[in-house]
């Protein structure tokens, strides 16, 4: 159903504001004025993602230029120093066109990317001179349920992908919409996924079509890591997911998927999980208070923890968790929104971690997590994390070695105006990163500006 509603909750609110935006956000109001203009035949469908709490199924655009290579680059194993000054100008390089609503992009240790589509329910491949393969890798049509913003919604290769063939998927299931992670195998001959092989790791009940996250990522330590929505059936999670450690809505769950499970179970829980040992929640949960994260990502330098976490009405948030400081982090929904008190004023912000950085709605509709940037193809861009905002384009970079005083946070810079509808990034085992655009059907690399 096209939301009409949250097309006009769009422009009331930038419009609403801009008389009073200054500084980061009256440099960037002339750009979201024109950026919404010059989408509005498309913002009935589009803006319904995310903005003003939903999100929503997106057109497809056939249009797009032609295919170029993938780059080879190898990434430094020692990264390069985080260059103070102003980062350097980026643009975008096309790696291939013809996907339908590309939602999740996994470098493969052969150089491959791995693409989600969202509403198909099929993984595709991008080979490394740019060609889509034909044949799906992974073909799980007929499992999907696709309302609102379910669909086909996160995948992990296992850091053992070439030995052991295993990967990690996260879907909303058709017969009820409940979230499931299965784990699947290469098929024998070693090409395609085996659709045969998914064995389901986690079943969890979810009360609506919205809010459901869909993140996977290995860390460092080898475990997995699952990124789920708050559920999504209210404003202001007035259920209270996010802040109930018992429930594994509105959390980054942390699971052992190569230990030998007990009987019954489908994986193991880390011991030092924060609920694993002593009770006081469910022993999956690692992180609290997410709204909806939508991609989190490792630092490969630093192994920091960085969560995009999308914003009930008001501001978008980035937050770094540095090691030692994950286990049981509280980002704060529910009660909190960014930096700011969510509905109660005055608030207590001590049990929270505040973000390093956010942005208003007067700047765009919905941040989308990224990574940090650890190539050898855009000098100086070393030690950037990079994120987008879905509805404007625009491609932002905060200094991942950034610090913040108490209450304040960092203003994001913009790398890139970009057209795209970007629904995710995603990092080659080459260290680049790339983009996709959810509505035109396609990946680009990101690449430094030509001089002149």
């Amino acid at each position: 159903m096209i939301r009409i509603l949250l097309l006009g909750c769009a422009a009331t609110d930038f419009l609403a504001e801009s008389l009073d935006a200054g500084g980061f956000h009256g440099r960037q109001m002339l750009r979201r004025i024109l950026r919404f203009v010059r989408r509005v035949s498309l913002a009935f469908v589009v803006l319904t993602l995310v903005a003003c709490t939903r999100e929503a199924t997106l057109p497809d655009v056939s249009t797009a230029p032609s295919a170029s290579p993938v780059a080879s680059a190898a990434a430094s194993s020692t990264p390069a120093p985080i260059d103070a000054s102003k980062p350097p100008l980026l643009r975008l390089e096309l790696v291939a066109r013809g996907l339908k609503m590309p939602s999740t992009i996994a470098g493969s240790t052969d150089g491959s990317l791995l693409v989600n589509e969202t509403r198909s329910g099929l993984v595709r491949v991008i080979e490394r001179d740019g060609t889509l393969r034909s044949a799906p890798f992974l073909d799980l049509s007929g499992r999907i349920a696709v309302e609102g913003e379910q669909g086909l919604l996160g995948l992990a290769v296992h850091p053992d992908y070439e030995a052991n063939g295993r990967f990690f998927v996260h879907y909303t299931r058709l017969s009820d919409g409940g979230v499931i992670v299965s784990e699947f195998h290469r098929a024998a001959d070693g090409i395609p996924g085996d659709p045969t092989s998914e064995r389901v790791l986690l079943t969890i009940d979810h009360p609506d079509a919205y809010h459901n996250g869909g993140q996977l990522a290995f860390g460092r330590d080898g475990y997995l890591y699952v990124g789920l929505g708050d559920g999504g059936s209210s404003l202001g999670d007035s259920l209270g997911n996010a802040q109930n450690p018992h429930v594994l809505l509105g959390k980054i769950l942390r699971v052992d998927v190569d230990s030998v499970p007990a009987t019954n179970e489908t994986y193991v829980t880390p011991p030092d999980n924060p609920f694993s040992v002593g009770g006081g929640g469910a022993p999956e949960v690692y992180v609290l208070g997410v709204r909806n994260p939508w991609r989190f990502s490792f630092d490969d330098a630093t192994d920091a923890l960085w969560i995009a976490d999308v914003g009930e009405g008001a501001y978008e948030e980035v937050t770094r968790l540095d090691p030692g400081k994950m286990a049981g982090a509280n980002l704060g929904w529910g009660t909190m929104e960014g930096n700011h008190c969510y509905n109660l004023l005055p608030c207590d912000t001590t049990p929270f971690v505040a973000p390093l950085t956010e942005y208003h709605r007067t700047v765009g509709c919905a941040v989308i997590g990224g990574y940090v940037y650890h190539g050898l193809a855009i000098p100086g861009l070393a030690g950037w994390y990079l994120f987008a905002d879905y509805c404007t384009g625009a491609i932002f970079g905060v200094r991942s070695d950034a610090a913040t005083a108490v209450g304040k946070v960092v203003e994001p810079r913009v790398l890139l105006d970009s057209d795209l509808v970007v629904s995710t990034f995603g990092r080659g085992a080459d260290g680049e990163l790339y983009v996709a655009d959810i509505t035109a059907g396609t990946v680009y690399r990101l690449a430094l500006a030509k001089s002149g």
